[in-house]
């Protein structure tokens, strides 16, 4: 009787078997891919959460009020929620770090059926990253290179630190919203393919 069932496709060894050894060598594959990836996601965004979050520089910055008087020197702070599209870029990181926490422990407990939940789910950490992160490099970069046009001075000739800081925080964040999308593309196509 076992003869009967191995000949007819029952999974007792032959091509049935191994075709089922490779399938599952390929969703063990996936997983381990599918955990590096959400673990650096984790990683790069809290990392450009806690780097952001902390950033602040004081300096001495003098300021003429009157041409014919000496200046006055006057401590000047820059903070991270100063402006509120760096508030939007840590809450961003914040939200998309505490996703990725979430999501890693869902598929490692091998929870069936929110695969398509998953993918969507990366795909709003995705566009909520690039978005945060738009928004913060526009606001560095007028930072950075000021605007003529409405006599905005540049600030990181006197916030180096923060500048650069924020400059690395930005980058970490939209490196971690592109490990995100390569989630979304792996997993579609695994999806794709099992389907």
């Amino acid at each position: 009787m076992d003869v009967q069932g191995a000949g007819k496709g029952g999974g007792y060894g032959g091509i049935e078997g191994r075709g089922k050894e490779v399938i599952v060598a390929n969703k063990r594959r996936m997983r381990g891919w599918d955990f590096v990836l959400r673990f650096l996601a984790l990683a790069l965004t809290l990392v450009a959460t806690v780097l952001v979050g902390v950033d602040k520089q004081t300096k001495i910055v003098p300021f003429t009020l009157v041409s014919t008087l000496p200046p006055v020197n006057v401590p000047v702070t820059a903070k991270w929620h100063y402006m509120s599209a760096f508030v939007y870029f840590v809450v961003a990181n914040a939200i998309a770090c505490a996703y990725a926490a979430i999501s890693l422990l869902l598929t490692l407990a091998g929870k069936k059926g929110l695969t398509v939940v998953i993918i969507v789910f990366d795909l709003v950490m995705v566009a909520l990253l690039h978005s945060s992160g738009g928004a913060a490099l526009a606001v560095g970069l007028l930072g950075y290179e000021g605007n003529s046009h409405v006599q905005w001075k540049k600030v990181c000739g006197v916030f180096g630190k923060f500048c650069n800081q924020m400059a690395i925080g930005i980058g970490l964040s939209l490196l971690g919203s592109s490990l995100f999308f390569l989630l979304v593309i792996l997993a579609t196509l695994h999806h794709h393919k099992k389907n």
